[in-house]
């Protein structure tokens, strides 16, 4: 799995250069729509930098684009069927979670996605990542602390939380036990 999740940020790299040079943005551009820094963005573009869940937030949202699709684009994918043995993992080098897309499709507005959290692990992602979507999240293992907004619950294994309007959230495992949960988003 670590060839896979190798392979997936050298082909974000790629994916990311190819989101810029087609709008035509110079790196200052993406900065400014991003909030991350050029000499970062530049790091990340030439595969010097393992992008960070939250910094793929912050560049997707800024070419409109959800962090799954941006994920699927790199990794060339999408069909109407897709095989879990051929579904892209990704690994946040600060958080150690893994990301698996299960289901990411141009035609479709839907997107599930599952996530290996860590104990003692947490995701940020700002507001404006959820400025293109709705999203449902459903614990399959562990305890899942969620933080939207003002909004903090905790999901036990077979709960699910609907997130509201876009706000700054935190996923967060505080337990000694891996959590395992699923994402699904609809497009607006």
């Amino acid at each position: 799995m670590d060839d896979i999740l190798d392979d997936t940020t050298e082909r974000l790299a790629r994916r990311i250069l190819a989101e810029r040079e087609a709008r035509g943005w110079s790196l200052a551009e993406v900065a400014t729509r991003s909030g991350v820094s050029k000499a970062m963005i530049s790091k990340v573009e030439r595969g010097e930098a393992s992008p960070t869940a939250t910094l793929l937030v912050r560049l997707a949202s800024a070419f409109g684009l959800t962090l799954a699709t941006l994920l699927a684009r790199a990794e060339g994918g999408g069909g109407r069927l897709s095989r879990a043995a051929e579904q892209p993992a990704w690994r946040d080098p600060a958080s150690g979670y893994v990301r698996r897309q299960v289901f990411a499709h141009p035609e479709s507005p839907i997107e599930l996605t599952e996530v290996d959290l860590p104990p003692g692990a947490e995701v940020a992602f700002p507001a404006a990542s959820y400025a293109f979507i709705r999203q449902v999240v459903w614990a399959r293992a562990g305890a899942l602390t969620i933080e939207d907004g003002a909004t903090r619950v905790t999901l036990s294994p077979g709960d699910a939380y609907a997130f509201g309007e876009p706000a700054d959230a935190r996923f967060i495992n505080a337990t000694e036990a891996p959590c395992a949960y699923v994402v699904a988003l609809c497009r607006r």
